[in-house]
C-alpha cells in the first residue's frame, strides 16, 4: 500500500442516524451509559449504590413461585409464536396475537429484574428451568423487535450487577447464568444479531448500542473469555464496524466499537494475532489517516476515537506478526508524517512508533525508520516537545512523551548497525553537543524525581530494609521515573561509547557537579 494511498484514504459515507427532527427514544439508555466504571467507585459511592438497591421503592420483590411462572409463561408464548409464524408464514394477523403476548411477557419479565432479590433469583430460575436457551433462540427471531428486546434484558441483567461488590451467594448465582449463555454461544448469537440491524433504524439502532454494552459488562466481568468473544465473530464484527466510522454526527456507537477492540486486544494474545489475520492494521491506520482529516466532527470527538484506535494498534504491536504487518502497510511513514503535522494525533504517533521499535523484534522497524529520514522528525521533538493543547478525554503529561521519544532513540541505538547507527550516533555531534545537553537535563531531571520517591519510602520505612524493603523501594523508584532514567542513561552511555571522544568529555563535565557513579548505579 502507498503512503499517498494511505493518506488520502475516505472511507464510504454511511449515515446511521435517523434525520433531523424524527424522534429518538435513545433517553433511557444515554444517561445509563454515562456511568461509572466499577473500578473508579469509591467505597462512599458503593456503599451509595447498595443504599439505592436496599431502600430505593423500584419494584416488589417476588417469591420463586411467581417468578418460575413467569418464566414458564414467557417459554409457553414464546413457543406458541413459533408454532403460529410457521403454521401462518404469510398471514401476519394469525400470528400477531402470539407476538404482542410474548412481547408482553418480556416486559414483565425486565420490569421484574430491576429488583435485585428478583434478578439473582431470576439468574438461578433462567438455568434451572432450561429457559437460556428459549431466550437466546429468539434474537434470531424476524421481529427485530422481539430480538431488541432479548438484547434489553441481557442487558439488564449486566447493568444491574456490580460484580465486584456482590455476596457469595448472588455472585454464584450471576456466575451460573453467565456460563450458561456461554455454553449456547451468547457472542456468535449476538453478533449474528448485529449483522442485521439496521443502524438508521432508532430502535434496531439502541438494540447495537446495548449489545455492544452488553459484550463490555461481560468482558469486565469475565475477562478470561475474551479469547472466545473473538473466536464467535466479534473481532470481526467490530472492525467492519470500525472501518465506517464516517458519519458527520456523533454516535456512541462509534466509540463502544472502539473500545470493545482494544478490550478484545490489550491482555489476549490470541486475539492481537486474529486481528492481524483479518487485516485489522490495515483498518486501522486507514482509519487513523481519515479521521483527522474530518471536517463534520467535534475536535474531542475526534480525539476520543483515534485514542482507542491508537491504543489498540499499539497492543497489537506487541504480536511479532503485526510488526510486519504494520511494516509492509506502511505504517511508519503513516506515524512519521503525523509526527510532522504536529496535529491532534502526534502524541498518539509517539506511542505507536515506540511500540513498534521496542526490543529485537522492532529491528526491522527501526531500520526503516532511518531509511524514512525519521531522525529528522524525531530529534526536534526530543529537544523541545510541541505544546500540548488540551485534551477532553484524559490528561497527558510531557513527561509521557518524553518517555516515548527517549524509548524510540534507546531502541533505534539497540537494534541499528553499520551506517545507520552512524548516522544516529552523529545527530548528538552537531550544533556544540546541544543534544547531549538537552540529554543531561533530562537526566538530573528525572534523577531529582526519582531520589524524592527513595527519600519518601526511606523516610516511611527506616533507612535499615530488608530484601523485601529493597523490592518495594525499587517498585516505587519505577513509578517515580527510574524506567525513564534508565532509558536516558543507556543513551548516554551509548553516546559515550559511539561518538568522538569529545561528546564523553562533555558529558563528564556536566556529570562533575554530581558523581560519575550515579549512572552505574541507575543502570545496575
Amino acid at each position: 500500500m502507498d503512503i499517498g494511498e494511505l493518506s488520502s484514504y475516505k472511507p464510504p459515507s454511511t449515515l446511521k442516524r435517523p434525520a433531523a427532527g424524527e424522534e429518538d427514544d435513545d433517553d433511557e439508555w444515554e444517561s445509563q451509559r454515562q456511568s461509572k466504571k466499577l473500578d473508579e467507585l469509591t467505597e462512599k459511592e458503593k456503599q451509595d449504590i447498595l443504599n439505592k438497591e436496599t431502600k430505593a421503592p423500584k419494584v416488589e420483590a417476588l417469591d420463586e413461585a411467581t417468578l418460575e411462572r413467569l418464566i414458564l409463561l414467557f417459554e409457553k408464548r414464546a413457543l406458541r409464536n413459533q408454532k403460529m409464524r410457521v403454521k401462518f408464514p404469510d398471514q401476519p394477523e394469525k400470528f400477531m396475537e402470539s407476538e404482542v403476548e410474548l412481547q408482553e411477557t418480556m416486559q414483565k419479565l425486565r420490569i421484574a429484574v430491576a429488583n435485585p432479590t428478583n434478578l439473582y433469583l431470576y439468574c438461578i430460575l433462567m438455568v434451572k428451568l432450561g429457559a437460556v436457551p428459549s431466550l437466546l433462540e429468539l434474537l434470531s427471531h424476524e421481529n427485530t423487535d422481539i430480538a431488541v428486546g432479548v438484547v434489553k434484558l441481557l442487558f439488564d441483567f449486566t447493568y444491574d450487577t456490580y460484580y465486584n461488590i456482590l455476596d457469595a451467594i448472588q455472585k454464584e448465582s450471576a456466575d451460573t447464568f453467565i456460563n450458561a449463555l456461554l455454553e449456547q454461544q451468547v457472542f456468535a448469537l449476538l453478533v449474528q444479531n448485529l449483522e442485521r440491524l439496521d443502524e438508521t433504524v432508532v430502535k434496531e439502532d439502541t438494540g447495537v448500542c446495548l449489545t455492544l454494552e452488553f459484550f463490555d459488562k461481560l468482558l469486565e466481568f469475565r475477562p478470561d473469555i475474551c479469547a472466545d468473544a473473538g473466536k464467535q465473530g466479534l473481532m470481526q464484527w467490530l472492525l467492519r464496524r470500525v472501518k465506517i466510522i464516517t458519519k458527520t454526527f456523533f454516535d456512541f456507537n462509534d466509540c463502544w466499537a472502539c473500545s470493545l477492540l482494544y478490550k478484545l486486544v490489550q491482555h489476549t494474545p490470541e486475539n492481537r494475532l486474529l486481528l492481524g489475520d483479518l487485516a485489522g492494521i490495515h483498518v486501522l491506520l486507514q482509519q487513523l489517516a481519515y479521521l483527522p482529516r474530518s471536517q463534520n466532527r467535534e475536535k474531542y470527538e475526534v480525539e476520543g476515537i483515534m485514542r482507542h484506535l491508537f491504543d489498540v494498534l499499539c497492543s497489537s504491536l506487541m504480536a511479532t506478526v503485526n510488526r510486519d504487518r504494520f511494516l509492509r502497510d506502511k505504517g511508519l511513514q503513516l506515524m512519521n508524517l503525523m509526527l510532522r503535522e504536529k496535529k491532534m494525533s502526534w502524541n498518539g504517533s509517539l506511542k505507536v512508533l515506540d511500540h513498534a521499535m521496542n526490543g529485537p523484534d522492532g529491528k526491522d522497524n527501526c531500520s526503516k525508520f532511518v531509511d524514512i529520514l525519521g531522525l529528522r522528525t524525531i530529534f526536534p521533538l526530543f529537544m523541545k516537545t510541541p505544546t500540548r493543547n488540551r485534551n477532553r478525554m484524559r490528561e497527558l503529561t510531557a513527561e509521557d512523551d518524553e518517555k516515548h521519544v527517549i524509548s524510540i532513540i534507546a531502541s533505534l541505538l539497540k537494534n541499528c548497525k553499520g551506517q545507520q547507527r552512524q548516522t544516529l550516533l552523529s545527530y548528538f555531534t552537531e550544533n556544540d553537543y546541544e543534544k547531549v545537553d538537552r540529554l543531561m537535563e533530562l537526566h538530573f531531571k528525572y534523577l531529582e524525581k526519582v531520589e524524592e520517591v527513595k527519600k519518601k519510602v526511606e523516610e516511611v520505612n527506616g533507612k535499615d530494609e530488608d530484601d523485601e524493603d529493597e523490592e518495594e523501594l525499587y517498585s516505587r523508584r519505577l513509578d517515580g521515573r527510574l524506567f525513564i532514567l534508565q532509558l536516558i542513561d543507556y543513551v548516554l552511555l551509548e553516546a559515550c561509547t559511539g561518538c568522538p571522544p569529545a561528546v564523553k568529555q562533555q558529558i563528564k563535565d556536566l556529570l562533575a557537579q554530581r558523581s560519575l557513579k550515579t549512572i552505574r548505579y541507575i543502570m545496575r
